[in-house]
């Protein structure tokens, strides 16, 4: 898959940083949120959401999006996508939650109960596929 992203870029969005998320709300207004995120080998940017959220029910209707992925004030990427993959089905949405409960975990594991209560929502992931980079990375 072509994407521009870097290999400095892919190597920054292994860590664990928080994604804000702009999205469009019906009226034009702006819609953002932060999220956990995973880059995907294939170039995409991964996201979950509990269903219906604003920013979910958003990137539903139109699918652009625009991502800040900041490891602090001075060094961050600024990402420009579309979704080019919605999925809704539950166990795979599921499991991708919990994939990224692990992410952020400390140690790699996601308390039973927190696993358990992911397992029990409505949730939908998304498969962004970058279409531009703003690389703030050098401060």
């Amino acid at each position: 898959m072509d994407h521009p992203l870097t290999a400095a870029h892919a190597g920054f969005l292994t860590g664990r940083h928080f994604a804000t998320i702009a999205t469009v709300d019906e009226d034009g207004a702006p819609r953002q949120a932060v999220a956990w995120y995973a880059h995907l080998e294939d170039g995409r940017i991964l996201l979950n959401s509990r269903h219906p959220r604003r920013w979910c029910e958003n990137l539903i209707r139109d699918r652009r999006v625009a991502l800040a992925i900041a490891s602090d004030p001075y060094h961050w990427l600024g990402i420009t996508g579309v979704v080019d993959e919605v999925v809704d089905d539950p166990g795979r949405a599921r499991d991708d939650i919990v994939m990224l409960a692990r992410r952020y975990s400390d140690d790699g594991t996601v308390d039973p109960a927190a696993e358990a209560e992911f397992r029990s929502q409505p949730r939908v992931t998304f498969l962004v596929r970058v279409t531009g980079v703003h690389d703030h990375l050098a401060g």
